[in-house]
């Protein structure tokens, strides 16, 4: 048993360092649970998160969305809600999905932005975090290699894992690595190259905020790293699938501009 127990933990240390990403403890609807208790704790406090009663515009970012889940890639599909709201605050430029796909757009961020291809590549990262289980993957790394063995040995009472989602709460369930980040930015790419949209709209929100500080965008900071090379690394996943030049029709800018115009 001694010599189980050592192999058994050197394969569990393998397994959580970060950026492997070959492990998730937590099962599927402990995503869902996650998201579900966010969204509630968001209904509950709409100082801090209020929310813009506009139907219509709700409907149009929700039309995007619901295009981009299409994408074959996308494996929760019917599973996680993907659901959108959005809120009124022109000052944050921001967007954000819980886990188990419940999605959050900032009129700050609807209103920064100039074509529909930009909301379109945005959406698509947030829809990768869910997709990609990026908080309870960074959830199973925290609970460490000794609670993984009491767990897998059956020793374990689930008090760590209760323990573990609990230390998740607020902006800190949102919180991405680096690592996150860059495989939100790649999943958005593939699912992008299902629709219509150019997939390296994100690029545009990219050199928007490139270099910029305040408060404005303190919020969108604080849950999205934003190192140069993510713009490097989209400009080189253009070329390797051969993209064409953005067009008209695959950026949806005059259609964008018709839809900012309704906002309040």
């Amino acid at each position: 048993m001694t010599m189980f127990r050592t192999i058994l933990l050197s394969l569990l240390a393998f397994l959580v360092l970060p950026g492997c990403g070959a492990i998730n403890l937590f099962p599927v609807s402990e995503d869902q649970r996650l998201g579900a208790k966010f969204d509630a704790d968001i209904a509950q406090d709409r100082k801090q998160y209020p929310v813009y009663t506009d139907p219509a515009a709700t409907r149009y970012v929700q039309a995007i969305v619901d295009s981009i889940i299409r994408a074959p890639e996308v494996r929760y599909r019917g599973t996680f809600p993907y659901r959108v709201q959005l809120l009124h605050d022109d000052a944050t430029i921001n967007a954000f999905c819980t886990p188990g796909g419940y999605i959050y757009v900032y009129t700050g961020l609807l209103k920064a932005i100039d074509n529909e291809a930009t909301l379109a590549g945005v959406l698509g990262h947030e829809i990768a975090h869910a997709e990609r289980r990026h908080s309870t993957n960074r959830m199973t790394t925290q609970l460490g290699v000794q609670t993984l063995t009491s767990i897998a040995l059956g020793s374990s009472s689930g008090r760590e894992v209760e323990l573990a989602a609990n230390a998740f709460t607020g902006l800190g369930l949102l919180q991405n690595s680096r690592n996150d980040e860059e495989e939100a930015d790649e999943y958005s790419f593939t699912y992008l190259q299902h629709t219509h949209w150019y997939p390296g709209g994100i690029l545009f929100f990219f050199e928007k905020v490139k270099g910029r500080t305040g408060s404005s965008l303190d919020r969108f900071l604080s849950t999205h790293p934003l190192p140069e090379d993510r713009i490097t690394q989209t400009q080189a996943r253009l070329k390797s699938a051969n993209i064409a030049p953005p067009t008209e029709a695959s950026l949806g800018t005059r259609s964008y501009a018709d839809f900012k115009r309704t906002l309040k």
